[in-house]
């Protein structure tokens, strides 16, 4: 059985290697262009071409994989698998995989089909999501569903750990799934009725919003795009922040100092301590270790967003 993978992110890379070592015939990978990057636009690799690259693979990065239709076909794999490619397959492409093209997406379809599926997940207060290994159509994310896995959420959890982990999942599912393919045991199900998501976008935060939901936002962005805050003129990028006990003005500072017990605001119910942040032009840093020069002073607000 012969395949090709499509990927791009940091992701999709764990699938791409867990396939790799399962021994399956890896004809091509596909990921997108290289992308600018920098001050200077130095072009920069994804991380799926890297991992390939290491692997030993044959790289392909069309700009339109729709324009590249008889280069893919003369490959004559059988089968694809695509984690976070990050173009849209038309009926041409998907008629060109005897075995079919097959999907690794986080979250448990039908919920959350789209973009951001891990960062929805947490800024919705879900206290699970998983893994889909799918069957692709042309639709967004409605294929019919092979393998699903639930993954709990943490309250300690950032879009970045809960992306590790369901990355590491979906590596192992995806080689289950290729080990049933390969022999003839598809049992497939159609998906219900689902809901959407779409790309997250570096957000202010409003805390008016309840403590809940606002660690929510500043993990859900966490570690990219990231949620920002601005106190006495100077922006801060949010890393995390947990619930804990509190009451002022919203955006208030009530504690800035190891001794009050670190970086807490009021929020519009209760208050969250703020653990990490990076101060504009500054590094990310703990917040012990930013209060250490006392830039941030009880009694301070951080500024609501303009709405």
């Amino acid at each position: 059985m012969k395949l090709i993978f499509a990927g791009t992110p940091v992701f999709s890379v764990k699938s791409l290697e867990a396939i790799f070592r399962a021994g399956y015939e890896i004809d091509a990978v596909l990921t997108m262009p290289d992308k600018p990057q920098g001050r200077k636009q130095t072009l920069l690799p994804s991380p799926v071409k890297e991992a390939a690259l290491r692997l030993g693979l044959p790289v392909l990065q069309p700009v339109r994989l729709r324009e590249e239709l008889s280069a893919l076909a003369d490959r004559g794999a059988d089968l694809m698998v695509t984690c976070a490619y990050g173009q849209i397959l038309t009926r041409e492409v998907l008629e060109l995989f005897p075995l079919g093209v097959w999907n690794v997406h986080a979250s448990l379809l039908p919920a959350y089909r789209g973009a951001a599926p891990i960062a929805r997940a947490i800024l919705d207060g879900c206290s699970e999501t998983g893994i889909t290994i799918m069957k692709t159509d042309v639709g967004l994310d409605t294929g019919d569903i092979f393998l699903q896995e639930r993954i709990p959420i943490l309250r300690s959890d950032t879009c970045g750990s809960l992306s590790e982990r369901l990355s590491a999942s979906g590596a192992k599912l995806i080689v289950e799934a290729l080990g049933k393919i390969s022999r003839g045991e598809e049992i497939l199900r159609a998906q219900g009725e689902g809901t959407k998501c779409g790309k997250v976008v570096r957000t202010a935060v409003d805390f008016s919003r309840s403590a809940r939901e606002v660690s929510a936002l500043i993990r859900a962005l966490s570690p990219a795009p990231l949620a920002y805050a601005v106190c006495d003129g100077r922006e801060y990028n949010l890393f995390f922040a947990e619930e804990t006990e509190g009451s002022g003005a919203c955006g208030e500072i009530l504690a800035a100092s190891r001794r009050e017990g670190g970086l807490i605001v009021a929020c519009g119910e209760g208050a969250v301590q703020i653990t990490e942040l990076q101060p504009a032009g500054g590094k990310r840093m703990s917040a012990a270790d930013f209060l250490n020069g006392n830039k941030l002073q009880k009694g301070m607000r951080f500024d609501q967003p303009v709405l």
